[in-house]
């Protein structure tokens, strides 16, 4: 599974609360999650994001509250990848068991910049910035986990 993109870039500690904001929290409808994605840090985000899309990030992102809203809102407004230096731990589960892919990889993500088009192969582990042509290595999923994030999350596949 390719996923190619323009980038968003954001710093470090991007907490649950700026991903989606606590105010949004009364509904668990995706949709309406990604209206307000990344709204108090970039109001403009929602206006220019598009399918396929990737977001990348500094240290500890996803921070804060274990909400599962965090990495829906993300997925649901068409991100398709977040690439950070390194994700808050109950994040990094959060977005396995809600099929968003995620890579750690600190050199892409502290070279790759805002606009940038981004090839990923997550099954490899590689990070092509096709803009500027450099290649990065990050460490690519298990198969397990690998099945989990294209199934679309845990729950597509349980057998209940």
């Amino acid at each position: 599974m390719m996923i190619q993109g323009r980038v968003f870039k954001y710093g470090d500690h991007v907490d649950t609360d700026v991903i989606i904001p606590a105010r949004y929290l009364n509904t668990t409808d995706p949709a309406e999650l990604a209206k307000h994605c990344m709204e108090d840090i970039d109001k403009t985000f929602v206006d220019r994001v598009k399918e396929g899309d990737i977001m990348v990030a500094g240290i500890n992102f996803g921070c804060g509250s274990s909400r599962e809203h965090a990495p829906i809102a993300i997925k649901a407004s068409g991100i398709r990848c977040v690439i950070a230096k390194s994700f808050a731990r109950i994040f990094f589960r959060n977005a396995i068991n809600t099929g968003l892919t995620i890579m750690e990889c600190e050199e892409a993500a502290e070279e790759i910049k805002e606009g940038d088009e981004v090839k990923v192969d997550p099954t490899k582990g590689t990070i092509t910035n096709v803009t500027t042509g450099k290649t990065y290595k990050a460490q690519p999923f298990p198969d397990f986990l690998q099945e989990i994030i294209s199934a679309g999350g845990l729950l597509n596949t349980l057998d209940i």
